[in-house]
C-alpha cells in the first residue's frame, strides 16, 4: 500500500523499477503541497501531460488548498483533469498504470495517488487488412493498440447490447486483454468458460493473440475451433451470432469462439452480392479446397495404380512425358510439393519489395528449366501448380491444406485410390470429432440444421435472412455443458 510519505513512495517505486532509465519522476508543488508526477518515457504524450496535468495543478494557489487530503479530493473530484482518471492505492498499481500510458500524481501526506490517462505511444494507423481483403465494405482493419481496436468495434455497435470487459494477464508482460460479448445473445456459460480460461493462463509473457489461442481450444492436431480475424465488421457479426471475442493488446488479430468449419468458406463479400452469385462463389471455394488437397495425390494414384481410368490419348502423352524423367511419379510429386512450400515460405519472409523475385525465379526460371532438363514431367508440374493456386482461395486453411495435400500424395502414390479413400476417411472422422464449447465443428452440416443451412453453401436473400436473428446455440447438437467450462 502507498504511504503518506512522498519520499518513501518514490523510493519504493524506484526500487521496484530497479532505477530504470525510462522512469520519470517530476517533483513540484500544487497549492503549497509537495507532489510527484510519475510517468514512463515513451508511453505518454508530452502535450497531453502539459495541458491535462501540469497546467491545472500549477494553477492551484495555496489559499484554495488546506491539507493533502483536500488536494487529493480536488484532483479526484473537483478538478476536471481528464476523462480517464482513477485512484491507485499501491506501488504495484502505480507501476502498472505508468506502463499503460498513464501518469500518476502522488501527494505528500496522502496514502493514495491518481492515475491520469495521457497515452501517447506510437501506434500503426488504421489501414486495410493484409489477409482478409474484400471488394466492397469497410477498409478498416484492427491494429496493435487495444483501445483503438475497442473503438473500431464500438463504432459498429452503438448500443448497450455490447459488453466489453478488460483484464490483465501474464505475470511479466501484464498484457491487457479485452473480452467482448452480447449478453442477450451469448450463452452465459460460454462467457464464463472463456473468462476463466483467460484468468488462469499460466503464461508469463504474451506478445500475440496466438499465445493464448491454444488455451481456448481443444487439443486437435489439425483444426482449430478458435477463429481469428483482422476485420472489425467480421468480429461484430460473430458477436451478433452469440460468440465471444478476445482482443489482445499488441496484436491486430482478434480471436472469437467458437468457430465452425464452414466459416472458412464464407467471406464478407458474399453478403453484398446477389444470392445466386454467393452460391456460385462458395461452390467454387469448396471445389478449390478439394482440388488443392486431392489433385496431386489423385494424379499419382492414377499414374501408378489405375492407368485404365485415364483416356488413352491422354495416357500416351503422360507416359511419354514421364518416360523422360529419372524419378518415379510419387517422387516427382513429393519434390515439387516440397519445393512449392519452400517458395511460399520464402515469399512470406522476404521484404515485399523483393518478394516478386521469388515468383519470377521459382515460377518461370526453375519451373521451365526442370521440365526442359527432364527432371520432372510437365503434367506433374501443372498438377502441383493448379493445386497450389487453388489453396490460396481458402486462405484461413492454408496450413491445414498443405499437410492434408502432402498426406494424400504419400497415400495415393503408395496405395492408389484405396490409400486416398482411407486418408479422406481419417480426415472426415477427425473433423466430425472436433467441437468446442458445446458446438459441433461441422455444424450445421453435421448434425444437420435446416435453419443453419440458409447461410452455409446457399445464402438466401436479406428479405428472408433478416427476419430472424441467427444464434449459434440454436443449431442442432449445440449445447454447452459443464465439461466445456
Amino acid at each position: 500500500m502507498l504511504e503518506k510519505s512522498l519520499e518513501k513512495n518514490t523510493i519504493t517505486i524506484r526500487t521496484l523499477m530497479k532505477n530504470s532509465s525510462d522512469l520519470i519522476l517530476k517533483y513540484a508543488r500544487a497549492g503549497g503541497i509537495d507532489i510527484c508526477i510519475v510517468s514512463c518515457d515513451g508511453q505518454t504524450d508530452a502535450r497531453k501531460l502539459a495541458e491535462l496535468v501540469y497546467h491545472p495543478l500549477s494553477a492551484l494557489d495555496a489559499d484554495s488548498v488546506t491539507d493533502p487530503d483536500d488536494l487529493a479530493a480536488k484532483i479526484g473530484g473537483e478538478l476536471l483533469i481528464a476523462a480517464d482518471e482513477k485512484p491507485v492505492y499501491s506501488p504495484a498499481e502505480v507501476i502498472n498504470a505508468i506502463m499503460n500510458g498513464f501518469c500518476v500524481i502522488l501527494i505528500d501526506g496522502a496514502d493514495r495517488g491518481y492515475a491520469v490517462g495521457v497515452q501517447g505511444f506510437e501506434t500503426r494507423s488504421v489501414t486495410q487488412p493484409e489477409n482478409h481483403r474484400n471488394v466492397r465494405g469497410s477498409r478498416e482493419g484492427f491494429v496493435e493498440a487495444l483501445h483503438t481496436n475497442i473503438s473500431l468495434v464500438r463504432r459498429r455497435v452503438k448500443s448497450t447490447e455490447l459488453v466489453i470487459k478488460t483484464m490483465s494477464v501474464g505475470k511479466t508482460s501484464n498484457t491487457e486483454i479485452c473480452v467482448c460479448y452480447m449478453p442477450g445473445r451469448t450463452d452465459a456459460k460460454l462467457v464464463k468458460a472463456v473468462t476463466e480460461k483467460l484468468e488462469t493462463l499460466p503464461l508469463s509473457l504474451i506478445l500475440e493473440s496466438g499465445y493464448i489461442q491454444p488455451f481456448l481450444e481443444r487439443k486437435d492436431p489439425l483444426f482449430s475451433e478458435v477463429g481469428a480475424t483482422e476485420r472489425p465488421d467480421v468480429l461484430v457479426s460473430k458477436l451478433y451470432e452469440g460468440r465471444v471475442g478476445v482482443i489482445v493488446d499488441g496484436s491486430p488479430f482478434v480471436l472469437f469462439v467458437p468457430k465452425l468449419f464452414s466459416e472458412n468458406f464464407i467471406m464478407l463479400d458474399d453478403y453484398v452480392e446477389k444470392p445466386v452469385f454467393a452460391l456460385f462463389i462458395r461452390a467454387v471455394r469448396y471445389l478449390a479446397f478439394l482440388i488443392s488437397i486431392l489433385l496431386p495425390g489423385f494424379y499419382a494414384a492414377l499414374a501408378n495404380f489405375h492407368p485404365e481410368l485415364i483416356p488413352v490419348s491422354l495416357l500416351r502423352n503422360l507416359a511419354a512425358s514421364e518416360s523422360l524423367t529419372p524419378y518415379s511419379v510419387l517422387t516427382e510429386c513429393v519434390i515439387l510439393d516440397l519445393f512449392y512450400e519452400i517458395m511460399r515460405e520464402a515469399g512470406l519472409r522476404l521484404p515485399s519489395n523483393v518478394g516478386h523475385a521469388i515468383s519470377i525465379v521459382g515460377g518461370i526460371v526453375i519451373g521451365d528449366i526442370v521440365v526442359s532438363a527432364g527432371l520432372v514431367g510437365a503434367p506433374m508440374l501443372l498438377t502441383v501448380a493448379i493445386a497450389s493456386i487453388s489453396g490460396y482461395i481458402v486462405s484461413d486453411l492454408n496450413n491445414q491444406i498443405a499437410l492434408m495435400r502432402f498426406a494424400v500424395i504419400i497415400m495415393g502414390g503408395a496405395f492408389g485410390l484405396f490409400g486416398i479413400t482411407i486418408t479422406l476417411l481419417i480426415f472426415c472422422i477427425g473433423v466430425c470429432s472436433v467441437g468446442a464449447y458445446g458446438v459441433p465443428f461441422t455444424a450445421p452440416l453435421s448434425p444437420f440444421s435446416f435453419k443453419g443451412m440458409r447461410d452455409t453453401l446457399l445464402r438466401i436473400s436479406w428479405h428472408h435472412l433478416g427476419r430472424t436473428d441467427p444464434e449459434i446455440y440454436e443449431m442442432n447438437g449445440a449445447e454447452i455443458k459443464e465439461d466445456d467450462i
